[in-house]
C-alpha cells in the first residue's frame, strides 16, 4: 500500500526523526518534551500489544498504522538517548545491521546452517559469544532475561535458557507428570501466599509443555481469549433476546442457562473447539 511518493524509505524515516525532535525542542510540543524513558514504557508495551492484536485479526490496515506507531517509539527513545548523549537512533540502526549480519552467517559468510533448527542454534552460539566478549554484560545465564517484561514472555524465556544448558526433563511425559505434580501441592495450599506460589509453580510449568510442544503460550492463551470472548458474547446477546440480563438468568437458573447456551455457541462458527 504505497502512497505513490517517490521519497525513499531513508526520507521518509530521517523526516520522523526530525518530526521526533522538533517536538522533544524547545517550543515543541510540552507533552513530548517532559517523557522519560520510564514515563514512556508504557506506551512501547501498549503499541507492541496493538500490532500483536491487528495481526491477530489479520487488520492489515490497522497493522500498517501500528506498525508506524512501534517505530515511533524506538525512534522516541533513541532521540531522549541522544538528548543524554548516550546514543542515537544511527546507533540503533547501525547495531541492528551489524547484528543480523553477525547473526545469519549462512547467509552473509558462507555458512552452513540449512534448517531452521540449525540457524537457531547457530544464532543462540553467536549470541552467547558476543555475551562473554562484553566486560560489562550479564554475568549469570538469566541475568539478559529483562525483569520488567510480562511473567510470560519472562517465564518462556527463563525455560528456553535453561534447557539450552541442559537442566531440562528427559521427555514430555515427564513435564506432563511435573504439572499433575504442582497440581497436587496446588490443592494442599492452605494459604494465600501458598496457594499464590503453587499457581505461579503451575503456570511456569505449562509454560515449559508448551516449550516442548513447540506452542506459543503467548499465541496460544490470546487465542483461547478470542474464542472465550465471542462464545459469551453469543451467551449475553442470547440471553438479551429473551429478556433477561446475565445476573437475572444466574438468580433465576443457575449456571444451567448460561451453559446451555455456551454449548450452543460452541457448535458456531470457526472457533468451536476446545472447552
Amino acid at each position: 500500500m504505497s502512497d505513490g511518493s517517490s521519497e525513499s524509505i531513508g526520507v521518509k524515516f530521517e523526516r520522523l526523526v526530525q518530526i521526533m525532535a522538533q517536538l522533544r525542542s524547545p517550543g515543541g510540543c510540552p507533552w513530548d518534551a517532559e517523557q522519560t524513558f520510564d514515563s514512556i514504557k508504557p506506551y512501547t508495551l501498549e503499541e507492541t500489544y496493538e500490532v500483536l492484536d491487528a495481526i491477530d485479526q489479520r487488520d492489515y490496515v490497522s497493522l500498517c498504522e501500528e506498525l508506524g506507531d512501534l517505530m515511533l517509539q524506538a525512534v522516541f527513545h533513541a532521540q531522549m538517548a541522544e538528548e543524554e548523549k548516550r546514543f542515537s537512533i544511527a546507533d540503533s540502526l547501525d547495531a541492528i545491521n551489524e547484528k543480523l549480519v553477525r547473526r545469519h552467517p549462512h547467509v552473509f559468510a558462507g555458512g552452513d546452517a540449512k534448517t531452521p533448527e540449525q540457524v537457531l542454534k547457530r544464532w543462540n552460539e553467536i549470541k552467547a559469544d558476543e555475551k562473554k566478549a562484553r566486560v560489562d554484560g550479564p554475568k549469570g545465564l538469566l541475568d539478559g532475561v529483562p525483569r520488567s517484561q510480562p511473567a510470560l514472555a519472562e517465564a518462556v524465556q527463563i525455560s528456553k535458557k535453561a534447557a539450552g544448558v541442559g537442566f531440562e526433563w528427559p521427555n514430555l511425559d515427564d513435564v506432563v507428570a511435573k504439572l499433575h505434580e504442582e497440581l497436587d501441592e496446588l490443592r494442599q495450599a492452605e494459604d494465600q501466599a501458598g496457594r499464590e506460589g503453587e499457581v505461579g509453580d503451575v503456570l511456569f510449568t505449562v509454560v515449559n509443555i508448551a516449550r516442548w510442544l513447540k506452542v506459543d503460550p503467548e499465541q496460544a492463551l490470546r487465542t483461547t481469549n478470542r474464542k472465550f470472548r465471542s462464545r459469551f458474547q453469543y451467551v449475553e446477546s442470547e440471553v438479551a433476546k429473551r429478556g433477561r440480563t446475565l445476573a437475572e438468568s444466574a438468580k433465576l437458573h443457575g449456571v444451567d442457562e448460561m451453559e446451555a447456551l455456551w454449548q450452543e455457541a460452541k457448535t458456531r462458527g470457526p472457533s468451536n473447539s476446545g472447552a
